[in-house]
């Protein structure tokens, strides 16, 4: 009767436990009603209720049979968890039994398995199920709180096996995809763009990075880094996107972003493609006044509400870099080998309205360097970093079924060989397995500006296209030429703007040739203002630069 009476009011309080958790919604919500002196009476009662109707079965040995086998199945639960503690190698664990091993945690967990189903295979086997399915809800529903996780330490002794496996000697371009960096100021103004390159990534690797200006020695307690991380892990908790965070202080943006690219992510997983914010005088927009920007969370560190708090809206003053660092910045990039990619007008980007919608969006793509208009049909490294992304974003889940792949390709009528250029078009799309329509675009009217006699306009008919034995394709040793933006009058700019506005109707994205910036510093500002016209009143813009080779042939 002792017994009995301990396991009836330890049952009860176990019971009251788990409803406080809400594990099982409103299901168990009565059982944490208690008297002024903290006894759960209604789990009690409860309690009582299911050991009568166990006593009802009214045959003593099927009642044993059945305790034994849940016996049986707690034994089996220690066993389990002791071989999970000794198999992550977790340093805290440290059994006082001399002749414990994962060898007798594995006869432990065999035997209580044996003797339960030598019982009663039925009962073994229905107890067995309730099991699994009491861990499948608790492991998906169980609130964050610091009880500790034994599968957060499998994963990481898992994830450190493999990732020292995973050598980045051995890295190949048929198995290329894209790792990116995003640096940002501030989310409350680039949410959107987080999304986009979310999807983007495709199973790659996806980092948030920002950079803290200020002198660390003039940090008087504790570290800024990291009492800010945890509410950009609550950004990406309520932004509901795969990505990683990686915040840094230094006395500039430009030294802490060389800090991010050289140690961002870990072992052979690095990123290979840096995205910037566009440099220009618009006002950041808000994107936490947008509903539909952030997804339902049930269980997050931080509320909404909090991370909103944090993250305070900013004008055009605040910024901690000038144009010439701006471009600086750009070349550093390309300097350490790194893709390079500019994100414009991000914030006209509706996501949810292009997946409910009915109608079909295009996601533009132009392998052309406006700047150097007459390497039109040269498709070097930079064309196939841009084909590759454009394809890349069409082949992700919530892309692929509301939008269309549209690659347009720039002639002049007067000297080209329309047909000619086409089927080349044709055979590079074919041969990287790109589905996409092909646009012909005539671009005489812009080319006029520039003059029929100059070196800008004249047309090279042969193309620099290699096609290597191990199937990937690009010409690393034909990048493209560097334009002088002195060269560029501004009425051929404004015409090529015009242009691309003409022709982008309905779409969602495009993906525009980035050329290389200049060496020198006193063109950085020209050139930052050459991209803004070309780029003015275009819808969301991805501006690519190329450094390496990311398609292949041979899958």
């Amino acid at each position: 009767m002792s017994a009995a009476l301990s396991n009836l009011i330890g049952a009860s309080r176990v019971l009251a436990a788990v409803a406080r958790d809400s594990i099982f919604g409103i299901l168990l919500s009565p059982a944490t009603k208690a008297t002024l002196g903290g006894n759960p009476w209604v789990a009690v009662l409860a309690s009582w209720i299911l050991v009568w109707m166990v006593l009802l079965i009214g045959s003593l040995n099927e009642i044993a049979e059945l305790t034994s086998i849940f016996f049986l199945l707690s034994y089996f639960c220690t066993n389990l968890a002791t071989l999970a503690l000794e198999l992550a190698s977790a340093p805290n664990f440290r059994p006082t039994f001399k002749l414990f091993s994962w060898h007798t945690s594995l006869l432990g967990c065999a035997g209580t398995l044996v003797m339960m189903f030598f019982i009663n295979f039925i009962y073994a086997s229905i107890s067995i199920i309730l099991f699994i399915i009491l861990f499948m809800i608790l492991h998906y529903r169980a609130p964050l709180e610091s009880w500790g996780s034994i599968s957060q330490a499998l994963m990481f002794h898992q994830v450190r096996k493999y990732l020292l496996l995973l050598d980045s000697r051995k890295d190949h371009v048929k198995f290329w995809r894209p790792n990116m960096l995003l640096m940002v100021a501030n989310p409350r103004s680039c949410c959107e763009l987080i999304h986009f390159v979310n999807d983007l990534k495709k199973g790659g690797l996806f980092l948030l990075g920002h950079v803290k200006v200020g002198q660390y020695q003039e940090v008087t307690s504790g570290d800024p880094c990291l009492d800010e991380m945890p509410y950009w892990l609550g950004l990406v908790d309520h932004l509901r996107v795969k990505a990683f965070t990686e915040l840094t202080m230094a006395p500039s943006v430009r030294e802490g972003m060389w800090q991010l690219i050289r140690i961002g992510g870990l072992g052979a997983m690095k990123p290979n493609t840096i995205i910037l914010g566009f440099y220009d005088n618009m006002l950041p927009q808000d994107s936490f006044q947008k509903k539909e920007i952030f997804k339902e969370v049930k269980y997050a560190n931080l509320e909404l509400k909090e991370v909103r708090t944090k993250f305070l809206s900013r004008s055009t003053s605040d910024r901690q870099m000038n144009p010439s660092e701006y471009v600086l910045l750009m070349k550093d990039c390309i300097k350490m080998g790194k893709n390079l990619c500019l994100a414009r007008n991000f914030h006209l980007l509706d996501k949810e309205k292009i997946i409910k919608s009915s109608e079909t969006y295009y996601i533009d793509a132009w392998p052309v360097n406006f700047t150097a208009p007459h390497t039109r049909m040269d498709y070097n490294t930079t064309c196939l970093f841009l084909l590759q992304l454009a394809c890349v974003l069409k082949m992700t889940n919530n892309w692929k079924k509301r939008t269309c792949l549209r690659v347009f390709l720039c002639i002049d009528p007067r000297q080209d060989d329309t047909m000619r250029l086409q089927y080349r078009l044709e055979q590079l799309l074919q041969l990287l397995r790109i589905s996409a329509s092909i646009h012909l675009v005539a671009i005489d009217n812009c080319l006029q500006y520039l003059g029929s006699d100059s070196a800008l306009v004249q047309s090279g008919t042969e193309s620099q296209e290699t096609a290597y034995s191990d199937g990937a394709t690009g010409a690393p040793t034909q990048q493209q030429a560097v334009t002088s933006p002195k060269d560029l009058p501004q009425n051929y700019l404004q015409a090529v703007n015009q242009l691309l506005v003409d022709k982008m109707q309905g779409t969602a994205v495009c993906f525009l040739y980035l050329p290389e910036p200049p060496s020198d510093s006193t063109e950085h500002m020209r050139y930052l203002q050459q991209l803004q016209i070309l780029t003015d009143g275009l819808p969301p813009t991805m501006l690519v630069y190329g450094q390496s080779l990311v398609t292949s042939t041979a899958l």
